[in-house]
Parts: structure tokens; sequence; C-alpha cells
């Protein structure tokens, strides 16, 4: 995860992270990703089942009873352990979370165990009443998915009305005092659509813009052929440049965040190399702090049924599964080929990667190497660095 908002604004600086120490568990959430350990923040697919059905699902969730899911007290069980491993944030996800009948009592329990509980939803159910719920339960953020406008929405989410409800979500959980952010995935569908997303961001006083790059797994896979070209990625960075740094001049309360493509943080660089060099020192700093891809390392994924991934992308990997062995113990004690690989990728990285200058930065999705190239060390196809060698 790339913070525009702390690259571009100064609003963390290495002094700021270095006085708690580095550690996850006392750094303030928006510092996370600059954390020294590797417990990881922990995103759990809490159901496969979803009201919706959007194109890019990396689950393939559907509208319809899965068997198998973790029950409550197997959930309590696996939360357990994650406060006792110290993990910093439990990320309730899906399919959709608040279609599970015990994710009130679930996220008060991670509360109560001292865990930062947030959710990711596609927001269409959050009413007055759930968002007051979601406060109540001690949830600390709630990231709600847009995919543009009204008419774009709607069709990827596959439901007419979508965006709508989506919109009052938000409302009514900012209404409620709940942390509340946008998620956006862009392709070539929707990026026109970004500064819309942008003036909604604005207009609705939302905390929070995540823009997530597109990852070739589950429907995401089937719809790799609409990721935006080099070009168009370069163009979407520098708009939320200039978007970034004209909401903090006015001053405008929100972080804006890319995932899923740390090439942002190598052009974010770039960019201040050319306006504002005496920062160099200080943002390469924070890239380093950073590392690059987070998976397997900082960031960890447990899917429905208890499987463990290296993170939610990684669902055709596993690592074992927590009603038989503890997530702990299944992270801290696997040897397996893969993971180990994974948590040292700069030194597997192939082709175009392996030769790039800023390789301990970023490393590239090894998702999308793999489902283009079948290659998981392979280049990243959707690097968009112009001058990766200089």
């Amino acid at each position: 995860m790339i913070g525009c908002t702390k690259l571009l604004c100064g609003t963390a600086t290495v002094s700021d992270i270095v006085k708690y120490g580095r550690s996850s568990r006392n750094l303030p959430p928006h510092m996370l990703q600059f954390s020294s350990d590797t417990t990881p923040i922990v995103v759990w697919n809490t159901t496969n089942r979803c009201n919706l059905a959007c194109q890019h699902c990396y689950i393939e969730a559907e509208d319809r009873v899965y068997n198998g899911e973790l029950t409550t007290d197997e959930a309590k069980t696996f939360i357990d352990d994650l406060a006792q491993s110290r993990v910093p944030v439990l990320l309730f996800s899906g399919g959709e979370p608040l279609l599970r009948e015990d994710l009130f009592e679930l996220g008060a329990y991670a509360a109560m165990k001292g865990l930062r509980p947030v959710i990711s939803t596609n927001g269409t159910l959050i009413t007055s009443k759930i968002a007051a719920k979601i406060k109540e339960s001690g949830f600390q953020y709630v990231g709600v998915s847009l995919d543009g406008n009204e008419e774009i929405h709607d069709k990827f989410r596959g439901q007419k009305g979508a965006f709508e409800a989506a919109i009052n979500g938000i409302r009514n959980s900012l209404a409620a005092g709940n942390k509340t952010g946008i998620r956006f995935t862009i392709n070539r569908l929707n990026q026109a659509a970004l500064p819309d997303i942008l003036n909604i961001v604005e207009q609705e006083k939302i905390q929070r813009f995540c823009m997530y790059h597109l990852v070739y797994a589950g429907r995401g896979k089937s719809i790799a052929a609409l990721d935006t070209t080099a070009e168009e990625k370069r163009q979407t960075i520098e708009l939320l440049i200039r978007r970034t740094l004209d909401f903090h001049e006015r001053g405008i309360e929100v972080e804006v965040l890319t995932t899923d493509n740390h090439a942002d943080g190598i052009y974010i660089l770039k960019y201040i190399e050319r306006t504002n060099p005496e920062r160099v020192p200080e943002i390469k700093a924070l890239l380093e702090m950073h590392g690059g891809c987070s998976a397997g390392q900082k960031m960890a994924n447990v899917d429905p049924l208890g499987n463990v991934h290296a993170c939610q992308f990684w669902g055709h990997e596993t690592l074992g599964n927590v009603r038989q062995t503890p997530f702990s113990v299944i992270w801290q004690k696997n040897r397996g080929e893969f993971i180990l690989k994974i948590r040292s990728k700069e030194s597997h990285v192939e082709g175009r990667c392996a030769e790039c200058r800023y390789k301990s930065l970023c490393c590239g999705c090894r998702i999308r190497a793999e489902a283009v190239s079948g290659n998981i060390w392979g280049e990243d196809p959707a690097c968009y660095l112009t001058d990766w060698k200089e």
C-alpha cells in the first residue's frame, strides 16, 4: 500500500515512525505499512456469500449459502490466537461480511481482545441501524467499494441500484461516526470515472480513498485484458498526485493511497526528485521501511474455510488451516518452499524485475506474473516505469 498523502505531503516522517519503535502493535493504523516486524495484518474472508456479483471479485462470491465456513466458536478461537500473537489489524472481508449473522459479535470480541477490527464491504447493506451497530461493536474503519459513476458501478456489481445503495451506506456510516473510506479498483472500463470518484470523496467528506490496481485472480483473472496500459497507469498516478496535493493545499482532510502496484511509490519518488529534491532521502527511507509487496510478510489471508494464504489473492496456495493448527503456528513455523521464497522475493524475481534498480522497494506482483506468463517470478506485466534501470 502506497501512502500518496504521506509521501507527497509529508504527513508521515521517518522520525514519526521511529518514535513508535516501528512495532506493528504500537504504530497508529495509518502507519502500519512502515512496521519492521512481520506480524501481519490479517484479511479474513468471513464468508463467500455476497448479495452482489462483481466482475472483479477475487473469490468469485455468489448470493447463496456456503457450507463449511468457520463457526462462531471456531472464529473466536481464531481471534484468540491472533490477539495472543499481537496481530495489529483484523480485516473482516467477504463476500459480503454484513451477511454473516455473527459479524457484530465477532467484531466486538476482536475489539475486546485488543485487535483493531475493520470492515471491507460493498456498502449496500449499511442502513442507519447497521451503521450504529458497526460503531457500537468497535470496528475502527469501514471501507466501501465503488467502481465509478452509477452506470459503471451498477454494471460491475451486477445489480441496478447498487451505486445508490453504496452511497447511502457511506453516508449512514459517516453519520454514525465511523471512519469511512472508498475502495476503487481501476481498469479500462472505469478509469475515466476516477475524477468523479475523487469529487465524491470531497463532496461527502470521506476520510480515505484507496485505489486498487487490478490483480488477475478470481473473476479478476478473466478480465486481465481490461487492465489499463502502461501509459494509462502513468496518467492515473499523475492525476492522483495532482489531486492529493490539491486536497492537502485546500485543507481537505482525506488520505489518498494506492495498492497492488508498488511502481506507484517509485513514480512518486521520481516526481519528488524533479520537484522537491531535498525530500528525496526521506521518501527513499519511507519506501525502504515499507519494503514493497507485503504478501506473506506483513499481509496474510484466511479464507472462509480457515485456509491460510500469503494474501487474499493467493487462494490457490494454502499454507495450512486454522481448524487444525493455530494461525500463529502456521505463519511462524511453515518452512515450505513457496512461503520462504515469497518472503525473500528480491532474490528470486526474474526478467525486468530482477534488473530493476528499485526491486528492493517493489518486486512487482507475483500473482499477475504467474497469471500472464505461468512463472511466479517473472516480470510484473503491470509495471509502467520507464526509467527502471537508470
